[in-house]
């Protein structure tokens, strides 16, 4: 019989709606329960494609076992962090300084207040590897809790105590200016891995927000060693095991060092950061790998992800079934020589091992290869291998897919938004542009409210019932900036500037800080605060990069001030930790640009305007905002009072509360943002 989470809108919370675990979902209600019952609460967090949550949710959860001593000494409470990040992160903070690591699936153990007084992550169903068994566990805090009393009171106490004295002590330090984006670079220059590109060693993510910081630190100082560490990373990764060969989309990570084996889950927020750094890489360089990635990135998205409402899904599972009805990490994108053969026969399959790295002992496990492309083909094969791609793909459509998150995640979905309408720009693909307008329709018909408050999620149309955080209002807006440059229509901009509104209002703290949960949202232990930028822009960094752009469409001294309170944090961490600050980096070299202010005035049909708004579209300036209209348009603040020069179509561009004398000519054009 299904428990309490049959009725969840999150996909990870119904994986678990038919355990014998009598599972609650976060309320007010689960804590009353646990105080009525004085027990303590089991908090289980993680996320539908995380591999070892699916291995500790078959080993213990559906045990009836386990389930049964759960059931009768906790309230076992199931979240998914990416429905409420919140949760995670304050649990999170408590679990790493505990045991000075995390991951999930997290499990602690709260007081019926919400106290947490034990911690672990995965716990195996027997000891193993000097890890206690789960049912251990559960024995032994059940002990604590009937036998010591006391004593689980004062470390809950001592915990709870500790993360509310927590407080950052970076911001209201001035803005970051050339020094600390100097040592930044310095710093990641430390860090770079010279022979396979990245940072740092195994495992090895894709550092999409380093990226970003390198191509803007090129673009405005010109520095070739930024866009090399840039160009040479995007080039490794997009020939190893971590892009998909065949389908295109990044999966989460590499376990080693060089790329060639990935944790397979594919993420939508890997892919839609990492679709816009490759196209912002083709800018700077005009590399044919950076715009084929850039491409097929997104026709990944649209193609994998893109749910019946327009939206786009949270993630691809890692696992799937390997044709014996067993789930298998990796099963869908692995090949064998036997396997290649069998979809092409045997000339054309010696061919495709040699070009995509296939051997007889195998990359992965059991003799199989994850794809590589350790160089590209040369013009006597490009239209064979061409070839082998497609019926490669075809024949891997034939095996079981993997398992999809449908949730539509706001944040992630403004992130995908923005690289969408980009990448359509640049490349001339309408379709993405529409895909893309199409996400931002249901974003605001459906996650977003009367006051322009947004729900986190949502799934099959229904929004969920947890408030947006910080990195929702913020994405969403930055993904609603940029639709609003690609299609000229100003609503984007006017709902952008609701949803910062509300960031000014409800996120906003002493001295330029932000917190990641409104003032008016539920209150846990400790208000969760974090400038760091990890698998996504945090979501401090992202609403100064936001605020910031908006300040430059509309000259909102507001918006401006608030962007640059939120930019000290960048001043403190960017010369000591440039690797987990790297989209407040890219934004701190937008605030040195200016940014810039763009305006194209001209009439649609007009081959010059056209070719103006072009250029100013495919210009790398850091953080550059572009409004494009009619002249008498009131459709964007920047294209007040800019009329036609000569009757002809002109741009306008302002820098620093100064603005260049009007041009007329693409070229002209393109040197001033040059």
């Amino acid at each position: 019989m299904p428990n309490r989470l049959a009725q969840a809108t999150s996909p990870y919370l119904l994986q678990h709606a038919d355990n014998p675990v009598d599972w609650w979902p976060w309320s007010p209600e689960a804590f009353e329960e646990a105080r009525r019952r004085d027990v303590p609460v089991l908090l289980s967090v993680g996320y539908s494609s995380c591999h070892w949550c699916h291995v500790m949710a078959h080993e213990s959860f559906e045990d009836e076992a386990t389930a049964a001593l759960l059931n009768e000494h906790f309230v076992a409470v199931k979240v998914d962090r990416e429905e409420r990040p919140d949760i995670d992160a304050v649990y999170m903070e408590a679990v790493q300084a505990a045991t000075g690591q995390g991951g999930w699936p997290m499990t602690v153990f709260l007081t019926p207040d919400a106290a947490p007084f034990y911690f672990g992550t995965y716990f195996p169903p027997e000891p193993r590897h000097g890890m206690p068994s789960f049912p251990e566990v559960l024995e032994g805090v059940r002990t604590a809790w009937t036998e010591r009393r006391g004593e689980v009171a004062e470390v809950a106490d001592r915990i709870v105590k500790d993360l509310a004295g927590r407080s950052l002590a970076v911001v209201g330090d001035g803005l970051p200016g050339e020094e600390e984006l100097a040592a930044a670079l310095l710093g990641l220059t430390r860090d770079y891995d010279a022979a396979r590109g990245g940072f740092g060693g195994a495992p090895k993510f894709p550092p999409s927000m380093a990226l970003e910081f390198l191509l803007r630190h090129h673009a405005r100082t010109g520095a070739e060693g930024a866009l090399q560490m840039a160009a040479d990373t995007c080039e490794a990764m997009a020939r190893g095991g971590i892009y998909d060969q065949l389908g295109g989309g990044f999966a989460r990570y590499a376990v080693d060092r060089a790329w060639v084996v990935p944790h397979f889950e594919k993420m939508l927020y890997d892919n839609a950061l990492l679709c816009r750094v490759y196209a912002h890489l083709w800018k700077a360089t005009g590399s044919d790998l950076a715009r084929r990635v850039a491409l097929e990135t997104a026709d990944f998205m649209v193609r994998e992800l893109r749910t019946p409402e327009g939206g786009f899904a949270s993630a691809l599972d890692a696992d799937s079934d390997d044709g014996t009805g067993k789930h298998v990490e990796g099963a869908y994108y692995a090949w064998t020589p036997a396997q290649l053969e069998e979809a092409l026969g045997a000339e054309d399959a010696a061919l495709a091992a040699a070009h995509y790295g296939v051997t007889e002992e195998g990359t992965f496990e059991h003799g199989a290869s994850v794809l590589q492309l350790p160089q590209e083909a040369g013009p006597a094969d490009a239209g064979r291998i061409a070839s082998i791609r497609t019926r490669l793909h075809a024949a891997r459509e034939r095996r079981e897919r993997p398992g999809r998150d449908d949730k539509i995640v706001a944040a992630w979905n403004g992130l995908a938004i923005a690289a969408l309408a980009e990448t359509g720009a640049l490349f001339d693909r309408p379709d993405l542009v529409e895909r893309a307008t199409e996400a931002a329709d249901l974003l605001v018909r459906l996650h977003l409210d009367d006051g322009g408050r947004l729900a986190r999620t949502s799934k099959d149309g229904r929004a969920g019932g947890h408030a947006g955080v910080l990195e929702d209002y913020a994405d969403v807006a930055e993904g609603f900036l940029a639709l609003a440059a690609v299609t000229g229509e100003g609503a984007w901009l006017d709902f952008a500037g609701l949803l910062l509104d509300h960031v000014l209002d409800r996120f906003t703290g002493e001295g330029g800080a932000l917190y990641d949960t409104a003032h008016d949202a539920e209150t846990l232990i400790r208000r969760p605060q974090d400038p760091t930028d990890n698998a996504t822009p945090s979501g401090w960094t992202a609403a100064a990069g936001a605020l910031l752009s908006y300040a430059a469409h509309t000259g909102s001294e507001a918006h401006r001030t608030a962007a640059e309170g939120a930019l000290g944090v960048v001043k403190a961490l960017g010369p000591r930790a440039p690797r987990f600050i790297g989209w407040g980096l890219a934004v701190a070299e937008a605030l040195l640009d200016g940014p810039r202010e763009i305006a194209v005035v001209g009439h649609a049909a007009d081959p010059v305007y056209q070719e103006l708004r072009r250029t100013a579209l495919r210009a790398a300036t850091p953080g550059a905002v572009l409004a494009a209209g009619a002249p008498d348009s009131e459709e964007f603040p920047l294209l007040r009072d800019r009329p036609l020069v000569a009757g002809s179509a002109a741009a306008y561009v302002c820098r620093h509360f100064t603005c260049d004398a009007p041009v007329t000519d693409p070229e002209a054009l393109a040197r001033t943002l040059r």
